[in-house]
C-alpha cells in the first residue's frame, strides 16, 4: 500500500539563506555523504537526531523542514 512520501525542503530553505552544504555539515559535524542523502531526498529512514539538529541550525520548525505528500497527488504529477 502506498501511504505517499515524505520530503525536506533542505535545498530550497539553504538557498534562500545562503548556507553551503560544506558549512551545514561543518557546524553540525555531520558527514557529507549522510548529508547528501537528506538533501536529495535518497532517505528511507529519517534520524530524529538530525532532523532536530537542522531544525534548530535553521531556526525553523519540523513541518517547515519536512513536506509530506498524499499517494493521490504523487499519481497525479507522474
Amino acid at each position: 500500500m502506498d501511504y505517499g512520501k515524505l520530503t525536506l525542503n533542505l535545498e530550497r530553505i539553504m538557498n534562500e539563506r545562503g548556507i553551503s552544504k560544506n558549512r551545514i555539515c561543518k557546524d553540525l559535524d555531520i558527514p557529507r555523504t549522510n548529508f547528501n542523502r537528506y538533501y536529495r531526498n535518497d532517505f528511507q529512514r529519517m534520524d530524529a537526531g538530525l532532523i532536530c539538529k537542522l531544525c534548530w541550525y535553521l531556526e525553523i520548525d519540523a513541518g517547515e523542514l519536512i513536506e509530506y505528500t498524499r499517494p493521490e497527488t504523487i499519481k497525479d504529477n507522474k
